[in-house]
């Protein structure tokens, strides 16, 4: 008999392999274990205060590079950075005219459809 340790979604099992002469039988030896998580990693600091108007990512992607910084003034339609997704790059433009307050990615951080990439004043 062999035991072996298996993870079926996140649940840690012990499981005792029998071989007999037709096939192979399983039986579970103990309950599920606790799993212990890797700790969350924390996005990048914002590079200056919160602003009023979010810039949310349309799609996940790659940051392939940043255009403005904080406090850079900036028209509706301005290219704040670039967004690399499926093999493609995406202007990321702002939505009205405004003062970047903050960019909160760098560039080559992967982000998530809906990540804040910047925010205006």
């Amino acid at each position: 008999m062999k035991t072996y340790k298996i993870t079926v979604n996140g649940n840690v099992y012990d499981v005792a392999v029998e071989e007999t002469g037709t096939g192979v039988v399983t039986t579970p030896v103990a309950a599920p274990m606790a799993v212990k998580t890797a700790p969350a990693v924390e996005a990048p600091k914002a590079t200056g205060s919160e602003g009023a108007v979010k810039i949310n990512a349309p799609m996940p992607g790659k940051i392939l590079s940043v255009k403005v910084s904080a406090g850079a003034a900036v028209k509706k339609g301005d290219v704040i950075l670039i967004l690399e997704a499926m093999k493609m790059e995406n202007e990321v433009v702002a939505p009205q005219d405004g003062t970047i307050a903050g960019i909160n990615v760098n560039e080559g951080t992967s982000v998530e459809a809906g990540a804040v990439l910047a925010s205006l004043n």
